[in-house]
């Protein structure tokens, strides 16, 4: 057994878990976050759209041999999507 904080008499170990418990609940911290979480969603939404972007130029510039520009034209979606409704 363990003895107390002034040394006069033992303590049981669920005593000190006790204290120990009663210490925690009075230390909690408030977390402050450093980006809030309403600013990670606009940045996640961001990259998701740049790398959709980034990657449909490069799909198409340099895997399929056309200009990489030619992607933000209507006329290749619309020959894109005529391929693939194709029967």
């Amino acid at each position: 057994m363990a003895l107390n904080k002034n040394n006069q008499e033992a303590i049981t170990r669920e005593e000190v878990k006790k204290e120990k418990k009663q210490t925690r609940e009075k230390k909690k911290r408030i977390r402050v976050r450093l980006i809030p979480i309403w600013l990670r969603i606009i940045i996640v939404l961001v990259l998701f759209a740049a790398s959709i972007t980034l990657g449909a130029m490069f799909g198409y510039g340099v895997m399929g041999s056309g200009k990489a520009k030619d992607v933000f034209e209507k006329s290749t979606w619309t020959h894109i999507i005529d391929l693939v409704n194709r029967e």
